[in-house]
């Protein structure tokens, strides 16, 4: 399955059905001229890699994808000079990393997505992950997120190799 993400209109499109979705707080940008921290989501197609839910407030996500529970001292690296940059690490981290613990509800459900990691170029962006809206339903730095509601219609339909095209 590849999943559409429209960033003009907002809309996120899978199984035939239409969704709005969030995305980076200052639009979209070609992936090529994305930058660390431009709070702009890269367009183009990433497979998605696998996810992460909050095992403290969710059950294990109904989906073939493989899926762990965050751990307490879970991070992602965001410092494009570190060897570990746009991969996790254990908190706490010696260079910058943002936890995967977060108050709000928008990481209880992460998919990683295949953004700048094959291998990772320093700078290019890190953490770009398809989740679950903020309570505020604000934009995202760079994200694709979705309501609770659209993720748990979408989970059961995912399969290793699934993509998402943004566009």
């Amino acid at each position: 399955m590849i999943i559409q993400v429209n960033t003009h209109l907002r809309e996120i499109h899978f199984d035939g059905q239409t969704h709005p979705c969030r995305i980076g707080r200052d639009g979209a940008i070609a992936e090529q001229h994305g930058q660390e921290g431009d709070f702009k989501t890269p367009l183009g197609t990433y497979i998605l890699r696998y996810g992460f839910y909050r095992a403290d407030r969710l059950p294990k996500p109904p989906c073939a994808l493989p899926f762990w529970p965050i751990r307490n001292n879970d991070g992602w690296c965001d410092d494009p000079s570190d060897v570990a940059y746009n991969q996790t690490v254990r908190l706490p981290y010696p260079a910058s990393a943002e936890s995967l613990i977060r108050d709000d509800p928008a990481y209880d459900i992460i998919i990683v997505l295949g953004h700048n990691d094959s291998p990772p170029q320093a700078g290019k962006g890190s953490a770009i992950f398809l989740h679950v809206t903020r309570i505020d339903d604000k934009q995202t730095a760079g994200c694709v997120a979705v309501s609770p509601e659209v993720m748990a219609q979408l989970l059961p339909k995912l399969s290793p190799g699934d993509a998402i095209k943004i566009n």
